[in-house]
């Protein structure tokens, strides 16, 4: 279960209460490319999860060869990348400034839906589970759990998608994310509720990992397409505010910077443009592997088709059939 439990420990960490500070009334300076890649607050109960994800995942790879089974080296890189960007977007400058620069803080929600789940997936978490655990665990344990009526709800692309969108609308338009500001716990929860409903929006298309509802790579393509407009409303609406949405990013201390207004703009097209990248970025990744599998399939069948006319062109065999 120790695929299982390095998942819940990054979810424990990002529900810690020490994990988010608000730093928005504190005087900082103005961030720098330095300071928000190297301002780096180490804080334990971001690092103790991260260092024991990153652990559980040797030791389970230990496991695996130990049995003579075979986990390749980029599933480990994408697994531990994928670990390093949530510390980053939690413990770095990123961190310190997300309650201070809204646009900060915008980059902080893109590093938690948009980069770290589909590494975190495409590692197979799961798959290296079921290849780690014996045959009892995973009849008793683990399949449940895979087969459970629950997952396959949540994990049914269309819901995947409405939540998804329903956690980004509700955190932003809403009195929730302005909460999130001025209470720690609050804060925490919204991190915990982008990475999770990130985690089930890019399940069904990335991934080796089993699906209760896989996508094939067109429908795949197309489900992450219809994720865009969502967000590219979502950012509009907050581009054409006329006003700050948030009285903690309004009624800011700083003297430095852009002004609230221009903040809020600034992160909405962080949101725009990002989001938009990722998508997009994608789907045609998802058109291009379709339309290579489409020409092995294609090359397959003339290979057979070829093989089968020159047993038909061999002396005393018979004719072939249609």
């Amino acid at each position: 279960m120790a695929g299982a439990v390095a998942l819940a420990v990054l979810g424990l960490g990002l529900s810690s209460p020490s994990i988010v500070l608000a730093h928005g009334d504190e005087q900082l300076p103005p961030p720098t490319l330095a300071s928000l890649a190297l301002g780096w607050q180490f804080d334990i109960t971001v690092w103790l999860p991260a260092v024991g994800a990153v652990v559980l995942w040797w030791l389970l790879v230990r496991r695996v060869r130990s049995r003579g089974g075979r986990v390749a080296a980029v599933r480990t890189a994408a697994w531990v990348a994928g670990v390093a960007i949530i510390v980053t977007a939690l413990d770095s400058g990123i961190g310190l400034y997300d309650t201070t620069l809204f646009s900060v803080h915008m980059i902080q929600h893109l590093l938690l839906t948009m980069a770290a789940p589909p590494l975190l997936l495409f590692a197979g978490p799961i798959t290296l589970l079921l290849q780690a655990a014996t045959p009892a665990v995973r009849r008793r344990r683990i399949l449940p759990v895979l087969h459970s009526r629950v997952l396959g709800i949540v994990a049914n692309p269309v819901v995947a998608g409405v939540l998804f969108a329903l956690v980004m609308w509700g955190t932003h338009i809403s009195p929730v994310f302005e909460a999130s500001l001025e209470n720690v716990t609050i804060h925490e929860a919204e991190h915990a509720a982008y990475l999770a409903s990130a985690l089930l929006l890019w399940w069904p298309v990335i991934g080796r990992d089993p699906s209760p509802r896989r996508l094939g790579r067109p429908a795949g393509a197309i489900y992450l397409g219809l994720q865009m407009p969502q967000m590219a409303f979502l950012s509009v609406a907050m581009l054409m505010a006329p006003a700050p949405l948030y009285a903690a990013y309004a009624n800011t201390t700083r003297t430095w910077g852009p002004t609230p207004l221009a903040d809020q703009q600034l992160a909405a097209g962080i949101m725009w443009a990002g989001g938009s990248l990722v998508f997009i970025g994608a789907v045609i990744v998802l058109i291009a592997l379709w339309m290579r599998d489409e020409d092995r399939r294609g090359t397959r069948e003339d290979r057979r088709l070829d093989a089968a006319d020159a047993a038909q062109a061999a002396p005393g065999s018979a004719p072939r059939q249609g």
